[in-house]
């Protein structure tokens, strides 16, 4: 997935976080240590989530899919703009709540294209409710 940076600068419209870090490119590429815009790590796992999680991994028979929570999210280092990012996940827990819903427990890490370090490394707790 491309980072973009109208995709950064409309998102933090919308949380209203319009740092420079992430909005002026131009200052970015004087004053920033990474030289462009960065986008926020919030960002990244909300794209992560919204592409995968809700997207890709939907068990058969299930009626509604929450996000239950976080365990531990860190941003080792920066997602640029202008590159692509792409996530690795594996189920690490799945836990029976009743009624015949579940909590499925992801290790993610997102990386930037050719990079060795993750821009991001998190726990996801994934609710499942059957049909």
């Amino acid at each position: 997935y491309e980072v973009t940076q109208e995709e950064i600068t409309e998102y933090g419209k919308i949380i209203g976080d319009m740092q420079w870090i992430h909005t002026d490119p131009e200052r970015a590429k004087k004053e920033s240590p990474y030289g462009t815009t960065i986008a926020h790590g919030n960002w990244l796992v909300s794209i992560v989530v919204s592409k995968l999680i809700f997207t890709l991994f939907k068990p058969i028979k299930t009626r509604m899919i929450i996000n239950y929570g976080w365990n531990k999210i860190r941003f080792p280092a920066p997602a640029p703009v202008g590159k692509r990012i792409r996530s690795n996940m594996k189920v690490t827990d799945v836990r029976e709540i009743g009624n015949g819903a579940y909590d499925v427990e992801f290790e993610m890490k997102i990386n930037v294209e050719g990079e060795s370090k993750p821009c991001c490394v998190a726990s996801k707790i994934t609710r499942y409710y059957p049909s």
